[in-house]
């Protein structure tokens, strides 16, 4: 029998120790002036203005709106308990800066099926195929998780602690990956402690080293990538 244990969600009304982490995720934002033409465009107002010798012309614009599209899928329970400050801290900053926003959760890997609310996890999944047939490849991923599991939880069939998984968590990671290519993994172990634990490097691997450590500068560097494809 797997276990049945149970998770809390992450709360979005953490009041962050610092806001440098809203800053480092500013570097993924992209802007586009969208729906009605609500705010003053002082330039082209004066130019506007002296064309007509001085009688007001007013010139307005949309309001510019961050448009990126973020997907993000958050471990939850087990040896993520050590980390909930970390990750409710990043989940209000996301929150907080990105309005096309979607997140889930899932333990250990990600299988067939994730979810919203950890309450009903047992009865209110989404399918991880319809997951990937909602959300389209504009979706920039990503993924938060200590990486720090079994194996065999990864590459077997089966190998899931809570459930039988008929396929493995390697072939549904791929899928992910091939629907969503601009991903990174977000790790909260401290970097320096990464090559002792397999599983991380399994992830890495399938990653294709797209894995950064939750700090500040980590998080800096899978913005960039993000948005660059660089590190």
């Amino acid at each position: 029998m797997w276990d049945q244990r149970e998770f809390r969600n992450l709360d979005d009304q953490i009041e962050l120790g610092t806001r440098n982490i809203k800053v480092a995720l500013r570097r993924l934002r992209q802007f586009a002036r969208e729906g009605a033409a609500e705010v003053l465009d002082l330039d082209a107002t004066i130019a506007a203005t002296a064309r007509k010798a001085g009688f007001l012309d007013l010139q307005m614009v949309p309001e510019l709106h961050n448009t990126v599209k973020l997907l993000v899928l958050f471990d939850v329970g087990g040896s993520m308990d050590d980390h909930i400050r970390a990750c409710e801290e990043l989940f209000s900053a996301v929150r907080s800066e990105f309005k096309h926003l979607e997140y889930y959760y899932f333990h250990n890997c990600v299988y067939e099926g994730v979810w919203r609310d950890n309450a009903r996890r047992h009865g209110q999944k989404l399918s991880t195929l319809e997951l990937i047939h909602t959300f389209g490849s504009d979706y920039k991923l990503i993924l938060v998780g200590d990486a720090s599991m079994s194996p065999y939880e990864i590459v077997y069939p089966g190998g899931s602690v809570e459930h039988m998984n008929e396929e493995s968590g390697e072939v549904w990671l791929r899928r992910l990956l091939a629907q969503f290519s601009r991903a990174v993994w977000l790790n909260p172990v401290p970097q320096d402690h990464w090559c002792y634990t397999q599983s991380i490097g399994l992830i890495r691997q399938l990653l294709q080293e797209r894995m950064y450590p939750l700090t500040l500068e980590g998080i800096d560097s899978a913005m960039r990538q993000l948005r660059h494809g660089v590190s």
